[in-house]
């Protein structure tokens, strides 16, 4: 049997005394689109840096691709895109090549010359985000939409196996955000890559994700996205804090 790329078991962690997740199991299998859903201060950035190794949690374990994630060494196998506006000065002088490349580091190492191949895998990467013909432009150049694609890139360029993508809208206006969420689901299937996506807003569910997970300290919800329907509007507010009209949306036959 496969072992989960991500298996969270039984995890709490507090900040000081503040409970910020408390008992939460949850996996990721191969071939996962997952949406962490929750509003502001619900866990999902302590959840998403236990999946990164940047902290321990207080209690619990996390086993990565099978290994405990104290022993796991192969951290490029899991991609990260944080928030752009928080992570990025978008008038820096570089070309969206160099941006790219720079995600190589992580095979690598930070020091080390790039490979003769990088160029080519670069454009592949590129061209994985339809970005393809933006190899030589200056990234302040570019949209905020067309930026987050770039560090998409920056994240595929290593080969990663699971990609988590944190609030991956930011920046992206709004008439794009459906065109943004196409090419997330062309990874997921064209590719093979395991996507994790964390956000708040609801309303960016749509049917192209194959699993939910409804985040408020605790997990109320973790499941496959037709299953979702079957949490009753008194667990919705619960996990919420107030009506959810439009998640009732993704429990479409929408593959």
């Amino acid at each position: 049997m496969v072992a989960p790329l991500i298996d969270i078991k039984d995890i709490s962690f507090e900040y000081e005394q503040t409970k910020a997740l408390d008992n939460i199991s949850m996996k990721v299998e191969e071939g996962d689109f997952l949406a962490i859903l929750g509003p502001n201060g619900s866990g999902k950035s302590t959840l998403l840096k236990i999946m990164l190794g940047l902290i321990k949690p207080s209690k619990g374990k996390i086993e990565l691709f099978g290994v405990d994630a104290k022993n796991f060494k192969n951290r490029e196998w899991i991609g990260y895109v944080s928030q752009k506006s928080n992570s990025f000065n978008s008038g820096f002088p570089a070309t969206v090549e160099e941006v790219v490349a720079g995600g190589l580091a992580k095979k690598t190492g930070l020091f080390h010359r790039l490979p003769k191949s990088a160029h080519q895998e670069v454009a592949e990467a590129l061209e994985a985000v339809g970005m393809q013909d933006f190899m030589g432009r200056s990234v302040s150049e570019l949209s905020g939409g067309q930026q987050q694609r770039i560090f998409i890139a920056r994240a595929l360029v290593a080969k990663p196996k699971v990609l988590i993508l944190d609030e991956p809208t930011v920046g992206v206006d709004h008439q794009n955000v459906q065109a943004f969420y196409d090419m997330l689901a062309s990874l997921n299937r064209d590719k093979n890559i395991t996507l994790v996506l964390v956000t708040h807003d609801v309303d960016t569910v749509t049917d192209r994700i194959t699993h939910v997970a409804c985040l408020n300290q605790t997990i109320h919800f973790h499941g496959f996205k037709e299953q979702l329907h079957t949490m009753s509007d008194e667990q919705r507010e619960a996990w919420y804090g107030h009506s959810v009209r439009k998640i009732h949306h993704i429990g479409g036959s929408h593959a």
